[in-house]
């Protein structure tokens, strides 16, 4: 080598030839086979004194195992990268396309560390060399071309540590993976163009960037129409699709209303007359509901009256209505949803095969007057039907009056008491007046009255199997269903005396059934019998 003192340069032509004639050992067993000679230290002193910018003048203290290591590599190394004259010149490291042993001569460390100054160009290209970059072939800092084209090697690129490469003219770092940087934007690296980064990730690709501005200019406003279209039509078509926060209380859409129904498909409809429909939907969090559908074209003033009414009715809380959960609404359909009752109705209830006991009849009264003086406390202005025909009983046995109209002035109490005594008189007849007689509710009325009191076993429903107390019971509460309904007397009873003499009659009737479950098991199991009223 052109640096080197003669008494190093005998050495190394020594060990030089021995290795390549003599030993036919790999470079692993040579490493670990030969040791420093003994006048190893005072040649490395001689060298120094001669040539102080060896790597190896500059460390303190001198790892001589370390340096004569290096200089076994780099003997193997410069007969490998095919030098002329491995003695007298070293100045190329040639490991292109070696994809076995470059890895090998890039784990020396050590020879890195001591680099001899002679190396002006190392080429790794074509090795298939993965991982982050190879460091360790920065440390010779005064080559002046580097090529690691066509690898794989990723990360970041250390662009700092290229800063103690004055003299490097050619770099090229093409075909690779590295983490995509703008190069021109590194001082350093602007003394190279941008050939030296053809897919290195360290340059983005031109056309490819040029693509990616021009899907990101034109995809983004339709991104933001889409997402805005999307919003809009969640808002105004599947608000329930929205976060609770988001959604309009209690504000029904068609589209709604046509998912709950499967399209309003016939296998969810319950009935149907000439301008309406029910239907039995599920809404999207799983309730049961009851769809009421208007079809017909109303004006206006109708159409806000409407709205006006169904925010006033989805307000109504207790346990004896059903429970109306919102509305749709348009100028050619209305609709209005409420809570799904299994239950039926108390006219089939009162009508089917196996009739309702007295004491069962009279739980729905109480049931049916609790929800009355609740709407007369909170809701006077609201009207409601009480026909058995309009009132639900539900799964426990509780009624729901289930039809409201909003009155444009408060309901007068006396037409609530008067609808209650008619309701009463039909628990305990079992007997319908717009079926059943001419005069329809005042015909009813009046065929009571002619058997009241003397000949009420007429009159009281004959399936339900009444005791003597029992039958008592059942003629004052038509004497009270009577005092209800005659209004010209003007001596009407409140709701709440209505109330108290149901809850008393109620209580007596348990009392009574208690009394007589007592007496039939009382001696021996027999059956205690009372006289039936015939």
């Amino acid at each position: 080598m052109a640096s080197i003192s003669s008494t190093f340069l005998i050495f190394f032509l020594t060990t030089s030839t021995l290795l390549s004639s003599t030993l036919s050992a790999t470079l692993i067993e040579d490493l670990n086979a030969l040791h420093p000679p003994p006048d190893f230290n005072s040649t490395l002193f001689n060298n120094c004194a001669h040539n102080p910018s060896h790597k190896y003048c500059n460390s303190s203290p001198m790892d001589l195992n370390e340096i004569f290591k290096s200089t076994i590599v780099a003997s193997h190394l410069c007969n490998e990268s095919k030098n002329p004259n491995c003695v007298e010149t070293f100045s190329k490291i040639d490991l292109r396309s070696c994809l076995k042993i470059a890895p090998l001569y890039l784990s020396f460390s050590f020879f890195w560390k001591y680099c001899p100054i002679s190396i002006v160009s190392i080429d790794l290209a074509n090795n298939s060399l993965k991982g982050s970059f190879p460091n360790e072939v920065l440390l010779c800092t005064q080559i002046q071309a580097l090529d690691l084209s066509y690898n794989q090697l990723s990360g970041d690129f250390p662009v700092e540590n290229f800063s103690a490469l004055i003299n490097l003219t050619l770099l090229n770092l093409s075909y690779n993976q590295f983490s995509e940087i703008k190069v021109s934007d590194m001082e350093f690296l602007k003394r190279f163009n941008s050939s030296s980064f053809i897919r290195s990730g360290l340059l983005p690709k031109h056309r490819n960037y040029t693509i990616k501005v021009v899907i990101f200019l034109a995809g983004f406003p339709v991104f933001v129409i889409l997402m805005v279209g999307s919003t809009g039509w969640l808002c105004f078509v599947r608000p329930d699709f929205l976060p609770g926060m988001c959604r309009r209380n209690h504000k029904f859409t068609t589209w709604m209303l046509k998912a709950a129904t499967n399209g309003f498909s016939r296998k969810k409809l319950v009935s149907k007359g000439e301008s309406f429909a029910i239907y039995r939907g599920i809404l999207r969090d799983g309730t049961e509901v009851k769809i009421e559908i208007y079809r017909d074209d109303i004006s206006r003033e109708i159409y806000q009256n409407f709205v006006e009414e169904c925010k006033v009715l989805v307000q109504l809380q207790h346990k004896n209505l059903v429970r109306v959960l919102g509305w749709c609404s348009s100028r050619r359909m209305r609709s209005i949803v409420t809570q799904w009752t299994d239950g039926e109705t108390i006219e089939l209830w009162l009508s089917g095969s196996a009739a309702p006991p007295w004491k069962n009849r009279l739980k729905v009264l109480i049931g049916v007057v609790e929800g009355m003086c609740y709407m007369q406390e909170q809701w006077s202005e609201i009207g409601y039907d009480l026909r058995t025909s309009s009132v639900l009983l539900s799964h426990n046995s509780e009624p729901l009056i289930s039809r409201f109209r909003i009155e444009d002035h408060r309901i007068s109490s006396a037409k609530n008491i008067y609808m209650f005594g008619l309701f009463l008189l039909e628990m305990i007849v079992n007997r319908r007046p717009q079926e059943e007689f001419e005069q329809r509710e005042a015909g009813f009325i009046e065929f009571i009255r002619m058997h009241y009191p003397e000949n009420l076993q007429k009159v009281i429903d004959e399936k339900m199997k009444l005791t003597e107390d029992m039958f008592d019971q059942a003629k004052q509460g038509i004497g009270l269903g009577l005092m209800c309904t005659d209004q010209p007397s003007g001596k009407l009873p409140s709701l709440n005396q209505i109330h108290s003499m149901i809850i008393g009659a109620y209580r007596s009737c348990l009392a009574l059934t208690s009394d007589d479950h007592k007496r039939s098991h009382g001696d021996g199991g027999r059956r205690h019998k009372h006289n039936k009223v015939r």
